[in-house]
Parts: structure tokens; sequence; C-alpha cells
């Protein structure tokens, strides 16, 4: 297959492409055999991507409103909804919505995706055998991983906390934790990074999902990171606090942050339906400094999180659309310029095998935008795509409405 005259985005480029802007790309036995310069620069017929990387879902969870309501900005009121509602979960209902978000995801173009599964108890949640039959029945169209969910207060009790890393390393999971405001933050999180470190497991926080300019769990965790000199990996989702520091003291979080080599994912929808007040028109948008990160050298990703649940009642599993929505909340101009926010850097921050960068030799899984300009990424042309996977398409100018 032969795809011509395309834009190949700049952090999207693993190949040198010296002053051309448009590129013919050609596809053979699941992998791109070559790329070069078009001989036609003036006229692109669309935009390639690497296929989209979901770096922070709840499968578990999603399509649940119509049964527990929307909490309409109360993080807290949303988090005991579905405390209520989990007793009801099954194997047959966990199956049929995580099938549903697996598929939507899929017809979007995305390869790989991370589920946080809920995890409130010592015991294994009813989620893990099902998340595991599903692991091994796409494999080959989406790459599945999963952390566990757990208040960071339970790691208080040590048999607890080692009975569920123990369960996670034998599932093939990410053990992680809700953080936000909890007393004696420092000694739990501790405890948390012995338990990644005696197990060989890779960390993944919810941390500050609030407006409190005095929650500090993300620092608390980079420095963690460097006293430790841990080695296995550390994405840390929300941290819509940072947004309403000083900016001396979110400017001093993300330079160790950057020097601890975490990875950083904003959530726009989620937190823009969740933080600040319902009574008026919201003034804080609660999404992360996604900016100033990146200036830091600290490349944020960007990730839906929940779909159709008492946390966000709306939305789907088209990173398009998250990605759409964060430019214009984040300011992300050119947005060219950020398209690795669904790439390459929650490939990175899954420890992928490929990065996404675009290169002669790398997966044939990819996607082309109707888009032919900055101008129309956002938008429906910027909505519109062909899917390609291991260089054969399965969706042809899809564009999700929903």
């Amino acid at each position: 297959m032969k795809l011509e005259a395309l834009r190949i985005p700049a952090p999207l480029r693993g190949f040198g492409a010296g002053d051309a802007e448009l590129f013919d790309i050609v596809l053979a036995a699941g992998k791109v055999e070559s790329i070069t310069p078009s001989a036609d620069q003036k006229h692109a017929r669309g935009t390639l991507l690497s296929a989209l990387v979901e770096a922070h879902a709840h499968i578990d969870k999603n399509y649940t409103v119509q049964d527990v309501g929307a909490a309409q900005g109360n993080l807290f009121a949303a988090i005991d909804r579905m405390n209520r509602h989990r007793d009801s979960w099954t194997g047959e209902s966990l199956r049929l919505r995580m099938e549903r978000a697996l598929l939507d995801a899929w017809q979007c173009g995305t390869r790989a995706l991370r589920t946080h599964l809920d995890w409130v108890h010592a015991e294994p949640p009813a989620a893990i055998p099902v998340f595991e039959a599903l692991r091994e029945e796409w494999r080959g169209r989406v790459e599945l991983q999963f952390v566990s969910l757990t208040p960071l207060d339970l790691f208080a009790d040590l048999a607890a906390g080692e009975r569920i890393a123990r369960e996670v390393k034998r599932a093939g999971g990410v053990l992680g934790a809700f953080v936000y405001r909890n007393d004696g933050i420092v000694h739990k999180l501790g405890r948390v990074f012995d338990l990644a470190q005696q197990h060989g497991l890779a960390l993944d926080f919810h941390v500050d999902e609030g407006l409190d300019a005095e929650a500090g769990g993300l620092r608390s965790i980079a420095q963690l990171v460097r006293a430790r000199d841990f080695k296995g990996g550390v994405a840390c989702g929300h941290a819509c606090s940072l947004s309403v520091q000083d900016d001396a003291v979110a400017g001093e979080t993300l330079a160790l942050c950057a020097g601890a080599g975490l990875h950083l994912i904003a959530l726009p929808t989620t937190n823009l339906y969740l933080q600040g007040a319902w009574d008026r028109t919201p003034v804080q948008r609660g999404i992360t400094r996604i900016r100033e990160a990146a200036a830091r050298g600290l490349r944020a990703s960007l990730a839906t999180d929940n779909v159709q649940d008492a946390f966000y009642p709306y939305g789907s599993y088209d990173l398009l659309e998250t990605f759409g929505l964060g430019v214009q909340v984040a300011h992300l101009a050119p947005a060219a310029d950020w398209l690795d926010t669904i790439t390459v850097n929650p490939a990175k921050a899954l420890g992928l095998a490929w990065d996404g960068r675009i290169a002669p030799g790398c997966p044939a899984d990819l996607l082309v935008l109707s888009a032919t300009a900055e101008h129309e990424l956002i938008g429906p042309r910027g909505r519109q795509r062909t899917v390609i996977r291991a260089g054969r398409i399965i969706e042809k100018n899809l564009e999700k409405t929903q």
C-alpha cells in the first residue's frame, strides 16, 4: 500500500525530513517500508499519525451513569456512588462494559490502553479475571494493561498491601493508589514504593485530583522516586492542584518531576467536569500545567479517563476528541506540535515496544486524518480518519459523533 502527500507532524517523525513537509509512505508486510518526500510539496492529502495510545481509562466502571447518575462536580460523591454500585458488578456485566469500551477504542484507532481497575479491599476485584481474559482475546488488536486503583490509606494495613501487590504481580499489572490530602502521606507512599520495589512493579497514581493548593502528593511522589532511585516507571494522572498553586511552587514541583523522570497524564474531560463550583460558571479549569511541564522537558499525555459514569457522564474512547478538548482548554498551539500527547508520550509512559515515532521499519499501525493543515486538526476533518493496522485498513473515514 502506498500513502501519498501526507503531513507527518514533527513530534512523530523518527526520520530525517530535511525541508520536506509532505511525504509518500510505502507499507509492506505489516511495516512502514519507506518514507520519501512527495514530488508535490503544495497539495496535502491528509495527516499521518501513529496509532493512538490510551494512558488512563476506567473500563470497569464506564457506561454506568444511567444507574448511578452524574455527580456534577463532586468528586467524592462520585466515588461514593460507584462504591455502592460496585456491589452489583458481575463477571457478565463487567465483560459487556469492558468489551464495549475496547471496541470503541479499537475502531477509533487505539493500539494500546491502560485501564485502572477499582481495588478497594485486600482481595482482588471481580474485574481481574475478566480483564485477564480480554487481554488475551484482544492481543494483536489493542495491547491492554491494568493498574490497581486502591485508596492510599489501605496501604497502612501491611498485610492488605502485601496481598494486593502479590496479586498485581501475578496478573501482570501496575501498582496504583488514589492520593489526595492523606494523613501521613509520605509514610503511606513509602509503603507503596516498598511494595513496588519488592515485587518489581511499575507505579501509576491518581494524585491531587482537586483544587486544594495545599495538596502536595505529586511533589512527594517525585521526591520519593529520586530518594529511592526508583527505576520501575512512575505515571501520575490528574495533578489538578498544580493548576492553582503559586507559580514558583508549581515550577519547583515540575522540576522535581522532570528530574525524576515521571510521566504526567492530563485528563481534560473529567477534570473540567468535576473541578470548580457548580453554582456558577467555573473560573478554574482543573487541567494540570501541561505547557509549563513541557518547558522543563516533561512532555505530558492526554487521556480519556471516565466515560459515561458518575465522574463524567458523557464521552467516548476517541482520543482525537480528547486531544481537541485538551488543545483548547490548555492552549496547546500549534496543535500539530502536541500530537505526541496521544501517541509518543503515552507509549513511553506505558513502556510499549514501539514509541510511536514513524520511521522506516516501524509497525504499519497508523491513522490517516482528512485534515490537511494545522487549522483543520480541531474539527470535522481532524476527526475523520482511516485506521490502518498491520498495513491494512480496518475502518475508512470513521467519524465519531457521539
